[in-house]
């Protein structure tokens, strides 16, 4: 599929709003025409769609010859805010781990180009994680409406993702370790426990371990928390795994948290982020489409909207 496959399917299914990584999507990237910049404009127009979401990249570490500095963290996220701007896009998702401080110096220039900087919580952070929260104190600190937070889905994992658990029993993982594994990711068991358990006391192999390993990074928040933050965001990446035939998702608490953002009065985009594909593709063809598009008719029955067939 072209990228413009990929608008043109989304409108089809009612998803008019478009999240775009320009470092991967816009080959000239970072120095992007204003044609190139309104040949994107119009494409999405064509399909009745628009531009909900610039995603930015800052990769302090990656220089060949440095470490970037400070002052060169804030103008590589200016650059983005700039370009986000000049594409009409009002929410920029900012990766985790850049500093509140790195953003704090930033928001001036959000600020004029009228560009909220989201810090995706991304798992095993939470919306009430120590790190997460030092960006809402600088929100705070600053009053500013242009500096909070983005909320990936992944982080409301109530139950063990199915595909993952088929996964690594394909990969050797005895059935009777793995359901030890869900058993204790249902009981909110902490992750180190039960690597522990699996390691040492069940001799797990590595691949059993490997498993355990991954409730590291499957928290389940609160969904009634998510009320309060709502002020801090503009955007959400709905991350799944999988979605059953009746468009129910077997893992993420989607059921909790919308009733909980429709509450709080929260008006915005529910961006699609599949992520199962990496957990099925060694035995049968990824149908993304069709995935997505289960996805959203399981929106619209939560939005209390009349849904598309679900199969």
């Amino acid at each position: 599929m072209t990228v413009e496959d990929c608008v043109a399917f989304a409108a089809s299914i009612g998803a008019n709003g478009i999240e775009i990584l320009p470092e991967q999507n816009i080959a000239t990237f970072p120095n992007v025409s204003d044609a190139e910049v309104g040949a994107w404009q119009e494409m999405v127009a064509r399909h009745g769609c628009e531009l909900t979401c610039y995603d930015m990249f800052l990769d302090t570490k990656l220089r060949r010859d440095h470490v970037m500095s400070d002052d060169e963290q804030v103008e590589s996220i200016r650059r983005d805010l700039v370009l986000c701007n000049r594409l009409g896009i009002r929410n920029m998702r900012v990766l985790v781990f850049v500093r509140p401080d790195i953003l704090a110096r930033c928001v001036p220039y959000a600020e004029e180009l009228d560009v909220h900087m989201g810090v995706e919580v991304h798992a095993p952070w939470h919306i009430e994680h120590a790190w997460i929260l030092r960006t809402v104190e600088e929100a705070d600190r600053l009053g500013t409406r242009h500096l909070g937070l983005l909320p990936d889905m992944g982080i409301f994992m109530k139950h063990y993702p199915p595909v993952w658990r088929a996964r690594f029993e394909r990969e050797g993982a005895c059935p009777e370790i793995a359901q030890f594994i869900v058993d204790q990711h249902e009981a909110k068991i902490m992750a180190e426990y039960t690597i522990y358990e699996v390691a040492v006391k069940l001799k797990g192999n590595p691949t059993e371990v490997r498993m355990a390993e991954t409730l590291r990074h499957s928290p389940y928040s609160n969904p009634k928390r998510i009320r309060d933050y709502i002020p801090y965001f503009r955007h959400i990446q709905a991350k799944f795994y999988e979605m059953t035939p009746d468009a129910r998702d077997p893992s993420l608490a989607y059921d909790e948290v919308i009733p909980e953002l429709i509450a709080g009065g929260w008006d915005g985009y529910l961006s699609s982020e599949y992520e199962g594909n990496r957990w099925v593709q060694d035995v049968e063809a990824v149908d993304s489409r069709e995935q997505v598009r289960r996805q959203h008719v399981m929106f619209e029955r939560l939005l209390g909207e009349t849904g598309r067939e679900t199969a």
